[in-house]
């Protein structure tokens, strides 16, 4: 009797191999936030005060939770289940496009917060151009907010894949698995980036 041998999916490790480089280039604006801060520490404790910080809090908690929507999302699609089988509010029944669905929701209220704490800052001074403060923190969050508009679209691609796909199949649950790859990762990220912005003045 000749032994099968399970490769790994080519498509997770691709991902995998992908997200990998994006750790290096997230360290590499991590280094430069850290550097920044070094040779200015005046200006990072005077602009850190304007930080609203139970706000930030919050938007944490909405993106974190929403890895647990995606997560849930990532179990139906294993078992082949695209949508609901139940009413609306029976979360047991529900498949991969409702939560995936609620985690792009999720996620599109944590980039509009960012956006209006963007709008606060501008508002009080703290731009880009105003000091090196400015410039890491824009450029920092900003990057993540964009990784995380990205997930968004990816939410988009599967459940429109999801509802146009004749059969869902293993195809389709694969795809889905590899976007909540992508959005643990944009997740676990954030969490890094807020304790070093919002707690680590």
């Amino acid at each position: 009797m000749t032994a099968s041998i399970t490769r790994p999916n080519l498509t997770s490790v691709g991902t995998i191999v992908w997200l990998s480089s994006e750790v290096m280039f997230f360290a590499g604006l991590f280094a430069m936030y850290f550097t920044l801060r070094a040779t200015s520490p005046e200006v990072w404790h005077e602009n850190t005060e304007m930080l609203n910080v139970p706000m930030a809090t919050i938007n944490t908690i909405v993106l974190v939770l929403s890895s647990v929507t995606c997560q849930f999302g990532v179990f139906a699609a294993e078992r082949l289940q695209p949508r609901r089988t139940g009413g609306l509010f029976q979360l047991s029944k529900w498949g991969l496009t409702e939560w995936f669905a609620l985690s792009f929701l999720m996620g599109a209220v944590f980039v509009s917060v960012q956006v209006y704490e963007y709008a606060s800052l501008v508002s009080e001074g703290v731009s880009i151009a105003a000091n090196a403060y400015g410039s890491a923190f824009y450029i920092t969050t900003g990057f993540h907010a964009l990784h995380v508009t990205g997930g968004l679209i990816a939410f988009l691609f599967i459940i429109g894949r999801a509802f146009v796909a004749k059969r869902f199949g293993h195809y389709e649950a694969t795809s889905a698995i590899v976007v909540s790859y992508y959005w643990h990762f944009v997740d676990v990220v954030w969490i890094v980036l807020f304790l070093l912005v919002y707690f680590i003045k």
